[in-house]
């Protein structure tokens, strides 16, 4: 499953999908009665304003990680471009690699 995808789990005896709303749901878009939307596509996390919750989304991004990407941050100001995560303890190349389409200044 994905964050923002609809599942329909039918009662006994219902056999009729319920309908969907238009653009309803974080992976809506416009489906008609009982189409099931798309998987949501993934936020980009801008590294100046994220929290370490929405910094935790990120691929390769756990606790540790985003709790030095906030003292960073709170040390030496915003980021100005992606690649400053490099000097973050814990990122190297690949890691950087793996957050650069989901992350943004």
């Amino acid at each position: 499953m994905v964050d923002g995808e609809r599942v329909w789990i039918p009662h006994r005896g219902e056999a009729k999908p319920p309908d969907v709303v238009a653009g309803a749901g974080a992976g809506g878009g416009g489906g008609g009665a009982g189409s099931v939307p798309g998987p949501a596509l993934p936020a980009i996390v801008d590294l100046n304003t994220a929290t370490a919750e929405q910094l935790d989304t990120l691929p390769g991004v756990g606790p540790a990680t985003a709790s030095a990407i906030l003292a960073y941050r709170d040390q030496h100001g915003p980021f100005s471009a992606v690649d400053d995560l490099l000097e973050v303890r814990g990122i190297g190349d690949a890691k950087l690699e793996q957050i650069r389409p989901l992350a943004k200044v």
